[in-house]
């Protein structure tokens, strides 16, 4: 604590308040340059929460994290841990407290460092010849756990390096392919695996030789593209590491099936399968405290990406393996056990928020212990529960609650200069009458500055996934603020599919992409109409990415003339192509009944493809050249289509960017071209 009371520059603590002169609309440049807290992570004493800022280098077009420290009662500000002339994430503690571990690349390279809070400069703990992807410290603080991109068929870490210089030497480019995957997300394949090592840690810290535990699987550990840290787990005694991991035999583009995979540390014995019986993914291990039992997420459907994630406990004396919460309809994500081993920790979309649930061991009660809003990542540990919670009017902030919740603080108010002088739009969630006679959400923003009486032009939003949700959060790419800030009012639907309203209304979507949900869309617009008179109907577009996309192409041929113009990003324009061109084929498979080739009925239903002779509303299409989940051919041919038929359109192409627009400069060009685009079509009173 000494060393906190050092700090002379910090961030106050203050609620945010307006400048007597009045603020200015939010604009898709403060979306950029706000800073966004990630990453809470308690100190084994439960007294300090270490965690990620990212703050924008705007001079330089990119992101960049760096450390900070906040004490857990909030008795004093936040301070900085790491300068922010490069980058510094994964905050993680020793298990002594008395320093961080994290993941910077200093050194040319991303390794491991370590900061002593007592003072003094970050030390590097690893220094090997390829980056590290993810690690773990184990609880006595003698190993680490690391993740490695090597080529399998190497027998140390330097033929991995030398390797790659070879090719990047070599004058021939060509790669040669054997099977799929040959790219995924946003990445093509070179042969390379992350895999599992473990090395010893001397008294000062520093890591010896890395011992491959993984050795001979064929498989990414973490698993790509999204997989991290939280997919390692050390048993409480340190002798012995639970990870997940998908074989890659020739199934892998279309398998689900991932496993927890146990090693012991002290013997030489290959890794053993400990959820083999279970054909669907197993992810987030977690060991209990007193290490009687492991804890884990678990879908129940092969082949299903979007199938509910139940908690599974077994207990490790007797092998008997039992649900926790059978009966709590929500999909748990995330997991943290109590220090006294009777409550884990998960959060879950929950009717329009992502809330933070405390679930019982004994009884199975979920209760949640969040306010509204989005919750993201979180930590327990001794006096009770950090975690990070947005919502539509505010980024991210860092909160402590008791661990039954209550008792709830705010611990960091970052961006609280830049809010003070930003406008937001009012909101709230409604409900109606959906698709069967269903009760649907959905949420309205109003325009910043709204005036009573006034008629606004609408943004109507379609959110992706599709088993995903659109409620009360602040978005990074898709934010409703945005568009309010450029006087529009913002209506999003919960579509079926959508997460957060139980595992039979986010089922309804499979095999019906253009029904129930395209219905859903309809009446929600029709029900906002009705309910916000605030609200013109005929200056409205309707905008989408990914299945959203999807939706935009849908509505062009089921509902021409629904909008006033259409917003299409990264969407899918043919399902056929889309399944022999896209990466992960489980999810066309599961979503369409099959293989195209097995059922070509499933891709038809609902393909945009064949309603385009409809198509008459202007579309700006979007897409970059680095999606490889719904690929570049799909937006040109939206594009082709729409040019062919003489209607107005536009294709926004981004050489540099993935399924997501992320660098600062071109997501404020996507935002200043989508709303060219809508001021076009729905010009003001």
């Amino acid at each position: 604590m000494r060393f906190i009371a050092k700090v002379a520059l910090c961030l106050a603590i203050l609620p945010v308040v307006a400048f007597a002169g009045g603020p200015r609309a939010f604009d898709a440049e403060d979306l950029v340059r706000l800073a966004r807290v990630s990453d809470p992570r308690l100190s084994p004493d439960g007294r300090l929460v270490a965690y990620t800022l990212r703050e924008t280098d705007i001079a330089n077009d990119r992101g960049v994290t760096s450390l900070w420290l906040v004490p857990a009662d909030g008795a004093t500000a936040p301070m900085r841990l790491t300068a922010t002339g490069s980058s510094a994430s994964s905050p993680r503690w020793s298990p002594d407290g008395r320093a961080v571990y994290f993941l910077a690349d200093r050194s040319g390279s991303r390794q491991v460092w370590r900061l002593p809070l007592a003072g003094g400069e970050a030390r590097q703990v690893t220094e090997l010849p390829v980056a590290v992807n993810a690690f773990v410290v184990s609880p006595q603080g003698d190993r680490i756990a690391l993740s490695l991109d090597v080529f399998t068929d190497c027998e140390s870490l330097d033929c991995t390096r030398s390797r790659l210089a070879e090719r990047e030497q070599a004058k021939a480019r060509g790669v040669l392919h054997e099977r799929l995957f040959v790219r995924h997300w946003d990445r093509w394949k070179d042969g390379r695996r992350g895999q599992l090592f473990v090395a010893e840690l001397d008294r000062d810290g520093r890591a010896g030789e890395p011992r491959w535990l993984s050795r001979g699987m064929d498989a990414d550990i973490p698993t790509r593209p999204f997989g991290d840290d939280g997919e390692l787990a050390f048993s409480p005694d340190g002798a012995r590491l639970v990870f997940v991991a998908r074989l890659a035999p020739e199934d892998e583009p279309w398998s689900t099936n991932t496993d927890l995979w146990e090693v012991d540390l002290a013997g030489q014995d290959a890794p053993r399968n400990l959820t083999a019986d279970n054909l669907a993914t197993d992810t987030t291990p977690r060991f209990s405290p007193d290490g009687r039992y492991l804890a884990w997420l678990a879908m129940e459907r092969p082949g299903f990406e979007a199938d509910r994630y139940r908690i599974l406990l077994r207990d490790l004396r007797d092998g008997s393996t039992r649900e926790v919460a059978p009966d709590w309809d929500r999909s748990a994500h995330g997991l943290v056990f109590s220090p006294d081993g009777r409550t884990l920790y998960t959060w879950s979309d929950d009717l329009g928020h992502r809330r933070l649930f405390a679930v019982d061991l004994r009884s199975g009660r979920a209760a949640a212990i969040s306010g509204d809003g989005s919750v993201g990542g979180f930590d327990a540990g001794r006096g009770g529960v950090v975690f990070s919670r947005d919502h539509l009017a505010s980024p991210a902030q860092l909160f402590r609650a008791g661990p039954r919740g209550g008792g709830e603080r705010q611990l960091t108010n970052h961006n609280a200069t830049e809010l003070a002088e930003l406008a937001f739009g009012a909101y709230e969630q409604f409900s109606f009458a959906g698709a069967g006679g269903r009760t649907v959400y959905g949420w309205v923003v109003k325009p910043a500055g709204f005036e009573e009486g006034r008629r606004y032009p609408v943004a109507f939003i379609v959110h992706g996934g599709p088993q995903g949700s659109m409620g009360n959060g602040f978005h990074y790419r898709w934010n409703p603020q945005t568009y309010a800030g450029q006087g529009y009012a913002v209506v999003f639907i919960d579509f079926h599919g959508s997460t957060g309203y139980g595992q039979d209304f986010t089922d309804a979507i499979s095999g019906d992409w253009g029904g129930k949900p395209l219905e859903d869309l309809q009446k929600g617009w029709a029900a906002a109409l009705a309910r916000y008179p605030f609200l013109d109907g005929g200056r409205a577009c309707a905008l989408g990415a990914s299945y959203g996309g999807y939706m935009i192409n849908w509505i062009a041929g089921a509902w021409p003339d629904g909008f006033a113009c259409l917003v299409n990003h990264c969407g899918v324009f043919d399902n056929r192509s889309m399944y022999y061109t896209t990466e992960e084929l489980w999810f066309p498979e599961w979503e369409m009944g099959g293989p195209q080739f097995e059922h070509p009925e499933g891709y038809e239903r609902h393909n945009p493809v064949n309603l385009v002779e409809n198509w008459r509303t202007p579309m700006l299409v979007v897409h970059g050249a680095n999606d490889f989940r719904v690929p570049l051919g799909q937006g040109l041919a939206a594009f082709t289509a729409l040019q062919r038929r003489g209607i107005p359109s536009q294709f926004l192409y981004f050489p540099d960017e993935n399924h997501w627009v992320l660098k600062p400069a071109n997501s404020v060009q996507w935002h200043r071209t989508v709303e060219a685009w809508l001021g076009r079509w729905t010009t003001a009173d």
